[in-house]
């Protein structure tokens, strides 16, 4: 049911933390990766575990931001792998600037890598999936801070609910076609994006609203994006907002 065997999958994104953890899931049940960012030292260390572990990678440099740039990533996967059957929008950057403080370059920088990377990709990988008629999923990466908002987050706490709203569009907008779209709503993560603005004082707010009391490891996301890969195992699952947060979405106070 998880066998991904013969399936080409699209990280963006996938150089970082959480995506490489991702990326390694998905190879590790049998999928073809490309790993796509701009750091090129991190994804060829990504690509080396899962070749190391006796998967399939390649790396591509590209800016998410860039359509021009992502179509040529659809080029150089398609004529490696033939296909296109996941993407996974994993790109992210976040930033603690009080809201009256915020200059519009910063609200554009964070709006751009978070969610106009994902609408690009939507679009491109998206067209693809449709025209190969077999399906596909899009797995769209947001946050608990999406919703309810988190403080000293605005702009990245926006960006991440756009993100879910371009999930139910596109879920709706792709369903005829057989291409799923889906998010995984990850709580607190020690990616390096939000390392910055953890605090003692926010660590300790935040465990107070993590029924678990810690931190997730990002391999406790694989299982969950094998899941939504999966033709077999997530067939009717579209426009769904899967959280792997510890249960801070359950907390109301």
């Amino acid at each position: 049911m998880f066998n991904l065997s013969g399936t080409v999958s699209v990280v963006i994104g996938g150089n970082g933390v959480l995506g490489g953890s991702m990326a390694g899931a998905l190879a590790g049940a049998g999928s073809k990766v490309v790993i796509v960012g701009r750091d090129m030292e991190k994804a060829e260390a990504v690509c080396s575990r899962i070749e190391a572990a006796g998967g399939e990678a390649m790396k591509v440099a590209a800016d998410a931001t860039s359509k021009e740039q992502l179509e040529a990533v659809l080029e150089q996967a398609l004529a490696w792998g033939g296909r296109i059957d996941t993407l996974v929008n994993a790109s992210g950057t976040n930033s603690a600037t009080p809201f009256f403080d915020l200059e519009m370059s910063e609200w554009d920088r964070i709006m751009d890598v978070n969610l106009k990377s994902v609408v690009l990709a939507c679009q491109i990988f998206g067209k693809k999936m449709i025209e190969q008629g077999e399906g596909g999923s899009i797995i769209n990466i947001s946050s608990v801070s999406s919703d309810p908002p988190l403080s000293r987050v605005f702009t990245y706490s926006a960006s991440k609910a756009g993100v879910n709203s371009v999930t139910q569009f596109l879920a709706r907008e792709f369903a005829p076609h057989n291409v799923r779209v889906n998010a995984i709503i990850p709580g607190f993560f020690p990616a390096e994006q939000n390392r910055k603005i953890l605090s003692p004082e926010r660590i300790e707010s935040i465990m107070s609203h993590t029924p678990m009391g810690r931190f997730g490891d990002p391999e406790e996301l694989d299982g969950t994006v094998v899941y939504l890969a999966s033709k077999k195992a997530s067939s009717f699952v579209t426009g769904a907002m899967l959280r792997v947060d510890g249960g801070y979405g359950a907390m109301t106070i």
